[in-house]
């Protein structure tokens, strides 16, 4: 199993705009984001994880 480093920062910035739009979509009621504010949030999720398993990414 490789070591955890750091995501590049535009790998954390996509990360983190999907979470946020996955928590926005779950407390505010948009109709695009409050439909899929679970898959949202997943994809931010597995993003960052992706970000901090995998070097270069």
């Amino acid at each position: 199993m490789n070591n955890p480093s750091a995501p590049k920062k535009i790998t954390w910035i996509i990360g983190l705009i999907f979470g946020i739009l996955g928590i926005i979509g779950h407390f505010a009621k948009v109709q695009v984001l409050t439909e899929h504010s679970f898959t949202l949030l997943l994809i931010g999720f597995v993003v960052l994880a992706l970000g901090t398993t995998v070097r270069g990414v």
